[in-house]
């Protein structure tokens, strides 16, 4: 069985993944939220593809496709989500004015992004070498799709080029990429080969990290940012906890990937428990958006203030997520709503708990696969680790899992 785990390819994980959709690296922000919007996806790819006989780098512009016949050299240079625009336009100058800072290259924000965290790969890759790349910081290895573009597929393409958010092909070929995730499912299918490690604890197993993103309950939004940017990067969250270190819940890329832009606005008034309740999964309460109102005209921001005018029906869209739980965390999810009850006496807007910000949780003495599984219901990367009293521990994240696995097959 060992044998034919490792001989397995990169491209075998890939069957019947969606070709990626394709943002030009000439686009602008603007650009890349509007493909966000309209994709529903979390990320979109951002391609550099220049002219074989051009010094310049021209590059294709989005939605079009690279014919066969024409000299280009396509890369993937990185990857946009809508938590990278929010945070981009948090920054102060750009709350002062939205409207232009969107009309800004998409570049000046992957500048700020390692390159390191998109990797082309070829198909016939070794798991292993998957494996290990993630390890190293690569967060999306891009795959190509071994069944080249037919001409009839790539005049439908240069038909529908308008769209932001269409499929493109490079050089005829279509790509889609392998993440974390999917190398975590892959293993779990195949999970009774690494007996016994999976029934061991996490504790056991020393995969805890207590290197973890905090902010204070009552601590201004604006010092989530930084940490914001960071769980970003490392495919984590924000664990949002009180005086006494009990976690109250989390601040995650994940929802606010899913929030409208204006939400930049409530990091920039809000506390870091009242942006908890903004971006649940209800749309944010009248009362917490009549605040970031009055405090947008207080600091004069003029221009983030007329786009949440423009946009008061849609200050929070949700994609659906499937999620579920064992026995273990429901029962550690009723203690961590107890834990939260000292806080409904507050003045705070938060005091009514929301589930979107409620953080996925387990303890020590949880059992790898358990985490494992628990995780992939409910689509996360990371799970939190309390103990009984719901204090924080640490987090156990999909690449301290890959990391175990690795070692096991070495």
């Amino acid at each position: 069985m060992a044998v034919s785990l490792l001989a397995h390819e990169v491209s075998d994980l890939c069957l019947g993944k969606p070709a990626l959709r394709a943002l030009s690296i000439s686009a602008t922000i603007g650009d890349a939220l509007s493909a966000l919007k309209a994709s529903g996806d979390n990320f979109i790819s951002v391609w550099s593809c220049k002219h074989g006989n051009s010094n310049n780098g021209d590059v294709v512009v989005v939605g079009d496709a690279c014919d066969d016949g024409d000299e280009y050299v396509c890369e993937c240079v990185g990857k946009i989500c809508m938590v990278d625009v929010i945070c981009y336009l948090c920054k102060e100058d750009n709350l002062v004015s939205p409207s232009e800072a969107l009309k800004a290259p998409v570049s000046l924000i992957l500048s700020q992004i390692s390159p390191a965290l998109v990797m082309h790969v070829d198909p016939s890759s070794s798991l292993l070498e998957a494996i290990d790349l993630m390890l190293e910081g690569a967060q999306n290895l891009v795959v190509p799709i071994k069944n080249r573009v037919s001409s009839r597929r790539r005049q439908h393409q240069k038909l529908i080029s308008s769209s932001p958010t269409s499929p493109t092909s490079h050089n005829g070929r279509e790509f889609c990429w392998l993440t974390q995730e999917d190398v975590i499912r892959f293993i779990l299918g195949t999970i009774g080969f690494f007996s016994p490690i999976p029934a061991l604890s996490v504790d056991n197993l020393g995969i805890i990290s207590s290197d973890i993103n905090v902010v204070n309950y009552h601590s201004p939004a604006t010092l989530a940012i930084e940490a914001i940017s960071g769980s970003l990067i490392d495919q984590t969250s924000v664990a949002v906890v009180d005086s006494d270190g009990f976690l109250i819940g989390e601040i995650s890329p994940l929802t606010l990937g899913c929030c409208h832009e204006t939400v930049a606005a409530a990091i920039a008034t809000l506390s870091s428990g009242d942006l908890m309740a903004y971006i649940d999964c209800g749309g944010p309460p009248e009362d917490l958006v009549r605040v970031v109102k009055e405090r947008l005209k207080e600091k004069g921001l003029e221009g983030m203030l007329k786009q949440i005018d423009n946009n008061s029906t849609n200050l929070v869209s949700y994609h659906s997520t499937s999620s579920s739980s064992d026995e273990e965390s429901m029962a550690t999810d009723s203690k961590l709503g107890r834990s939260r009850k000292k806080h409904s006496r507050s003045m705070s807007y938060s005091a009514r708990m929301v589930r979107r910000a409620e953080a996925i949780v387990c303890h020590p003495k949880s059992s790898l696969v358990a985490v494992m599984i628990q995780a992939i219901a409910h689509r996360v990367s990371y799970v939190w680790v309390v103990e009984e009293d719901c204090s924080l521990v640490g987090i156990v994240t999909f690449s301290d899992m890959l990391r175990v696995f690795r070692e096991h097959l070495d």
